[in-house]
């Protein structure tokens, strides 16, 4: 399996997995798109047998001390083998890489196993916004961690 930075070959495989799952809130098309082409976006999908299997987008824009991490997805085959850890890992890496000195992101409430993942890479939560995702009305905890000095 490997890490690479999305082509716009990838889109109907992204698009797919993204309304895979999730089927309530999925991102559009254009949206994607928008994030591909962004040169303040770090957009990469994980790779199995030339196969899409997860991806990941995030953002930081020059002179800005925080970035954001949007987006991390693993097709439901594939999860349980630390795919979603290593497109996490590489979207940190990336950013503290240019120059963020925290990171912030949303997760749904009822996603325990993400939130698992962000609290043991020393993210914490700093907010709620209730029912963020629509539309099922699923609050967001903002998460936010500090890159060590």
């Amino acid at each position: 399996m490997t890490i690479r930075i999305a082509k716009p070959a990838d889109l109907d495989a992204i698009e797919s997995l993204e309304r895979e799952i999730f089927p309530d809130d999925a991102w559009p098309r254009d949206k994607l798109e928008d994030d591909l082409r962004s040169q303040f976006a770090r957009f990469v999908v994980m790779e199995a047998d030339g196969l899409v299997v997860g991806y990941a987008i995030g953002h930081h824009l020059p002179g800005n001390d925080v970035a954001d991490i949007h987006n991390i997805a693993v097709r439901e085959s594939h999860r349980g083998r630390g795919l979603g850890s290593a497109l996490f890992d590489d979207l940190v890496a990336w950013s503290t890489s240019h120059g963020a000195a925290a990171i912030m992101l949303e997760v749904r409430a009822d996603n325990e196993p993400a939130q698992a993942l962000y609290s043991s890479r020393g993210f914490e939560v700093i907010a709620t916004r209730p029912k963020y995702y629509q539309p099922a009305g699923v609050d967001a905890f903002v998460m936010r961690w500090e890159v060590p000095a």
